[in-house]
């Protein structure tokens, strides 16, 4: 027993293939937000480290003393060090402050003791003064607290980093150690407001949030796309041919694909096409089948009577007599399924060779030649003659499969032949068009008694009792086979130039640019 996978469909694979690639982008998309502020804040430790040692060679060639006077002077002079920074702030080795350029930015006076006298209320403010001494005494506790912390954190060659948020504004702190002579005097710390590295966060997030909705829509799109002009339609070309394999008239209905002018409309005319071409090869099996049973009961039937009589007959005469009919019989019957074998095997192969580009004259040159050998041609005396009529510079090229043009024209120069009387002439008649190639065989035998000469092109048909048993009747349908697969046509007439005999036309399209 053969087990049969269960079908998963296209559009839910699509969905699956995309969420997961929405998964291992959306992963990736977190590490990369998760990673940009980290390195635009290195960027900026960078340029801080820069500053820090800059502000150590400066301090090591005016050889400043690393304390709260001497920074001071310092950081006056030099200011345009930390123009563009938000504050500088110096500590000794135990942590406290003891320079800062916020001091160097407010007013110049405030290093001068001032001239003058504020009176104020000692019992109305000395709670308030009190209070503000204790904040700011509490302060300053929290934050010597803070550098200590940091510097005993920090490790030796590397600068220790704080990121703050206060009053909404984001400020990036570098702390490291001065180093004179590979002794550290004392730490430096750098704060630069940097509100930008927010903004560029924050800018990055939105573009990318932007993105994957602008992703999710076309996906959205493409899958309602997708299942409605894609899915659906194979999926009823899938129902048409599960249809037709279970023989289910009622669902094998696709005419509104069949006028698609894209590839799905290719497919299902194609599809179409292929099964009314299977459809129609399995009747005609059937009903050759059927007269080929027809055809050969007749000669069985003249075979048992002939095999009864012969039992008891004792004539030497008529003997010899039923002798014959019986070898006749068995030839016809013989003839029949050769050809009828030949026959299915040629339609079997016609969908299989390719179409070439050919010259139809030189074909029929060679086939007319080749005929000209023919041991029966010379015993009556059978002349050929090829006339081409008004080419009007037209050639006789067209696209076909060689084999069977040849067949077709070996199957009308017999049939031409075997009717023709003895020492007498077969015509070819070829002519070239712009869009078709047509030639005419032409004999001088009793010609057709039908008026309806369609008949002739039937399966085992034969309307010329004098050769009766000679020929299966398959030829001329073979060559209506044939001519039909090259997209042309074949008729027959009696000749219409006061001339007994039949005359057979072929059609042919060129199907090719010149």
């Amino acid at each position: 027993m053969q087990l049969v996978k269960s079908s998963s469909s296209i559009l839910r694979k699509f969905l699956i293939f995309n969420s997961l690639i929405f998964l291992i982008l959306g992963l990736f998309t977190f590490f990369y937000l998760e990673a940009i502020q980290p390195n635009l804040v290195k960027q900026r430790v960078e340029k801080h480290t820069v500053i820090i040692n800059n502000t150590s060679n400066h301090i090591q060639r005016l050889n400043i003393d690393f304390n709260e006077k001497d920074l001071k002077n310092f950081l006056l002079s030099t200011r345009f060090l930390f123009q563009n920074l938000e504050r500088v702030q110096f500590y000794n080795t135990e942590g406290v402050l003891i320079g800062d350029t916020n001091v160097i930015d407010l007013d110049q006076s405030v290093f001068v003791r001032s001239e003058v006298i504020v009176e104020e209320n000692i019992n109305s403010n000395s709670s308030t003064l009190e209070t503000k001494n204790e904040n700011k005494k509490t302060d300053d506790k929290v934050k010597k607290s803070t550098i200590n912390n940091l510097i005993i954190n920090k490790k030796n060659n590397e600068p220790k980093v704080l990121e703050i948020e206060e009053n909404n504004n984001f400020y990036v702190k570098t702390l490291n150690s001065i180093k004179i002579n590979s002794e550290i005097l004392g730490y430096i710390m750098v704060t630069e407001q940097a509100n930008e590295i927010l903004i560029a966060v924050e800018e990055r997030k939105n573009f990318i949030l932007r993105t994957v909705f602008a992703i999710t829509i076309a996906i959205f799109l493409f899958s309602v796309f997708l299942n409605k002009y894609i899915l659906t339609p194979i999926a009823a070309l899938v129902g048409y041919t599960e249809s037709i394999k279970s023989k289910d008239d009622s669902s094998r209905k696709i005419e509104k694909f069949l006028t698609r002018s894209d590839e799905l409309g290719l497919l299902s005319r194609s599809l179409n096409n292929m099964t009314l071409d299977l459809q129609n090869r399995t009747r005609r099996a059937e009903n050759s089948s059927a007269d080929l049973a027809h055809e050969i009961r007749n000669p069985l039937a003249s075979l048992k009577g002939a095999s009864e009589l012969l039992e008891n007959t004792t004539d030497q005469s008529e003997r010899i007599k039923l002798i014959k009919i019986l070898s006749h019989d068995v030839e016809r019957i013989d003839r029949l399924i050769t050809d009828y074998s030949q026959m299915l095997k040629d339609e079997a192969s016609l969908s299989r060779e390719k179409m070439k580009k050919l010259d139809l004259l030189v074909l029929i040159k060679n086939v007319v030649d080749e005929f000209k050998n023919n041991s029966n041609v010379h015993e009556r005396n059978i002349k050929f003659k090829i006339i081409k009529e008004k080419p009007n510079g037209y050639d006789y090229k067209l696209l076909g499969k060689y084999n069977r043009l040849e067949q077709i024209l070996a199957n009308l120069l017999d049939n031409a032949v075997s009717f023709s009387p003895k020492n007498t002439e077969v015509l070819i008649n070829i002519k070239g068009d712009k869009d078709k190639v047509s030639f005419k065989v032409k004999d001088k035998g009793p010609g057709f008694q039908e008026n309806n000469t369609e008949k002739i092109f039937k399966r085992f048909y034969s309307n010329r009792p004098e050769k009766f048993g000679e020929h299966s009747g398959l030829g001329l349908n073979i060559v209506k086979s044939i001519v039909e697969m090259h997209g042309g046509d074949v008729r027959a007439y009696n000749r219409s130039d006061n001339q007994s005999g039949a005359e057979i036309e072929v059609e042919l399209p060129k199907k090719y640019n010149q």
